[in-house]
């Protein structure tokens, strides 16, 4: 360890410091570790099979507790045998799960600048032009959605943290609206603890979450009944308003998904928006999954109305093929932002507020923050916004196709025609009545595709019957490879059946 004493030079060793001295290692380094990365691309399943236990016995690449340093070389050497070698391949077409998308070139070469440049964007002086790129994909955003001219938004780290700041900015409001409550400042009462927030039965879990968080509770949501296509119905969420008054609680905000996790159902935002309109509450449009869509010719119908919402989420790292972190949230009123602010004095102090010179922190609940903004700017430069619509259609049509397959096979049961690009089915084991015993099949089926490297593919629950799950996100899938998966879904199912 080092003591303190009067020098005149460093005597620590600064050669791995990213600075002018260092170009040379740099672009060395970068280069190995790209050819890393291209060996990574040539792995033929999107999973090694590994299990957790013998991943755990690679103790050595595993540890940090000792102060051995290694080369860069060597240290390569290890990500590669305990993570590239491991890794999910979520480009592989065998990777049908979750909503995590391929990522696209531009996006990744804008994340190395970013990363190397390491800005970061809550004050101007932190960030300067990258203040304005951030604004510039925020207003090309709200105009897709055709927001008002008053609209205004700021990237997060996801959707589950674009639900928080709704919801807090809808709980802040109505209570200073109505009650002339400032919770920023004195925090909850009783009044608050009667505030009701209202959503789809099929919404994110988040919604609950994030209610918990901001001190709520998990019972001041209230789930609204879905029809048979998986999508709120408005006369319930009526009645469940009307309820909650009688109770003598307060309803506050609703929200609307636009693409629910499982199904890719749609809410129907005009009328649940006409319904928030007449009872004063705040419309908050849950579009993380399905908003990217309002760039489609065959979705933008179904989010034409969310310009009359009062606040939007939308993950670019589930559909429009970004590295994670890459989402928004954006309000129709940037007036409300001030419910999120805050001003420091050694940061961004209240008498800078006004000048020509923008400090996103005062809409962010986060203060340090990446420039996730750069790599879908850059994408949008290199790509553009009609070739990444093209893509959406492209998982859209495939999820159909799909639905078509399935639908036709006697050993499939579905349960929904897709609106987005998941479709929810299960194996079917024909002579079988007991439906623990299809519970037990499927299972069977997700973890041993998982489990050998195969195929992944999701699972969940309808009215507590264990189901399978396909999530499009790459539009490089083929229908052939579809079929493929589904016919190892067929096999394992038939195997399971025969030997039990």
């Amino acid at each position: 360890m080092l003591t303190h004493t009067t020098i005149l030079d460093p005597v620590v060793d600064t050669t791995l410091l990213f600075d002018g001295h260092s170009k040379e290692l740099y672009q060395d380094s970068l280069q190995k570790a790209i050819e890393y990365v291209k060996a990574f691309l040539d792995n033929d399943s999107f999973y090694s099979g590994i299990s957790i236990d013998e991943l755990r016995q690679k103790t050595d690449a595993l540890s940090v507790q000792n102060d051995q340093t290694l080369s860069l070389d060597h240290a390569l050497a290890q990500i590669k045998d305990l993570y590239l070698d491991n890794a999910i391949s979520f480009h592989n077409t065998s990777y049908v799960a979750h909503l995590n998308c391929p990522v696209l070139i531009p996006a990744l070469v804008a994340e190395l600048i970013s990363n190397s440049v390491n800005t970061a964007v809550e004050t101007w002086d932190q960030s300067t032009s990258a203040t304005l790129i951030e604004q510039e994909v925020i207003n090309w955003i709200t105009t897709a959605f055709g927001l008002p001219k008053t609209a205004d938004g700021v990237f997060t780290s996801g959707g589950t943290q674009s639900n928080f700041m709704a919801l807090m900015i809808a709980r802040d409001h109505y209570a200073f609206k109505h009650y002339g409550i400032n919770i920023k400042e004195n925090g909850l009462n009783d009044i608050v603890k009667r505030f009701r927030i209202f959503c789809s039965e099929k919404s994110h879990f988040s919604i609950k979450k994030n209610a918990a968080l901001l001190g709520l509770g998990y019972n001041s949501v209230i789930p609204i009944p879905t029809n048979e296509r998986f999508e709120m119905e408005p006369e319930a969420l009526v009645l469940a308003i009307e309820k909650e008054k009688q109770k003598g609680n307060i309803p506050i905000a609703v929200v609307a998904t636009t693409g629910t996790t499982d199904y890719g159902s749609f809410d129907p935002v005009e009328t649940i928006n006409a319904i928030a309109k007449e009872y004063d509450i705040w419309l908050h449009v849950d579009g993380a999954y399905g908003g990217c869509y309002v760039l489609t010719d065959t979705h933008k119908h179904l989010l034409k109305d969310a310009q009359y919402a009062d606040s939007i989420t939308i993950d670019f790292h589930k559909t429009l093929f970004q590295p994670v972190c890459s989402s928004a949230f954006l309000l129709a009123n940037d007036d409300h932002f001030k419910y999120v602010s805050h001003y420091a004095d050694y940061l961004n102090p209240i008498e800078n507020k006004d000048n020509e010179f923008p400090d996103l922190i005062v809409k962010s609940i986060q203060t340090t923050r990446r420039f996730d903004a750069l790599k879908l700017w850059f994408t949008l430069k290199v790509a553009g916004e009609k070739t990444l619509a093209e893509y959406l259609e492209t998982v859209h049509y495939r999820a159909l196709d799909v639905y078509d397959i399935l639908k036709n096979d006697i050993y499939f049961e579905t349960v929904h025609q897709p609106a987005l690009s998941t479709i929810v089915f299960r194996f079917k084991a024909l002579g079988i009545d007991n439906e623990s015993v299809h519970d037990t099949i499927n299972l069977y089926i997700k973890n041993s595709l998982f489990n050998s490297g195969t195929a992944s593919v999701a699972s969940t629950k309808l009215n507590g019957k264990v189901y399978l799950k396909f999530t499009l996100l790459n539009p490089a899938i083929t229908v052939d490879k579809l079929q493929d998966i589904i016919g190892w879904i067929k096999e394992k199912g038939l195997t399971y059946q025969n030997i039990n």
